[in-house]
């Protein structure tokens, strides 16, 4: 199969995943609702150039996360809080294994049946995805990343 390969990708409300692309010719899997994309940026160098778009450094709002929620590791990331676009670390950012969850997309996430370490995560298209990550772990990240949302999520409110 012959799949185009893009240089750069802009993060989107369409966005779902990034997802290590485990390729030689490319280094990131994007999940959107109608597509699959391959991408030659890794999933964190999409992530600081999206953060920069949005007005900050990716580690200017990585240390804002922390010192506003207490959260030390695999930190939520809001890249455009003003849009809503959140996302979340399955592992440490910098592990080959992470991949970069986006809130809004997911619909539910469930335990798998058959291999206890791992969570089946279903998006609202109901798209379904396998993850090497614990049911429990990914609640957790979940619960943070609402917390974030909270924090620094805009309601459309003027005071």
């Amino acid at each position: 199969m012959n799949q185009l390969i893009l240089q750069q990708y802009d993060i989107t409300k369409d966005t779902m995943a990034l997802i290590p692309g485990r390729h030689t010719d490319y280094e990131t899997l994007i999940l959107e609702p109608h597509q699959q994309l391959a991408v030659t940026q890794s999933a964190l160098s999409i992530l600081k150039i999206a953060c920069l778009e949005g007005g900050s450094t990716y580690d200017g709002r990585r240390q804002a996360v922390i010192h506003q929620t207490g959260a030390q590791s695999k930190v939520p990331i809001p890249i455009y809080p003003k849009e809503s676009i959140f996302t979340f670390p399955t592992h440490s950012a910098n592990s080959y294994e992470c991949i970069w969850l986006f809130y809004h997309h997911i619909k539910s996430i469930k335990p798998h049946e058959k291999k206890p370490n791992y969570s089946i995560v279903t998006f609202k298209n109901y798209q379904t995805f396998e993850v090497n990550v614990s049911y429990q772990s990914l609640m957790r990240q979940l619960q943070r990343t609402s917390y974030c949302i909270v924090k620094f999520g805009y309601v459309g409110l003027e005071v």
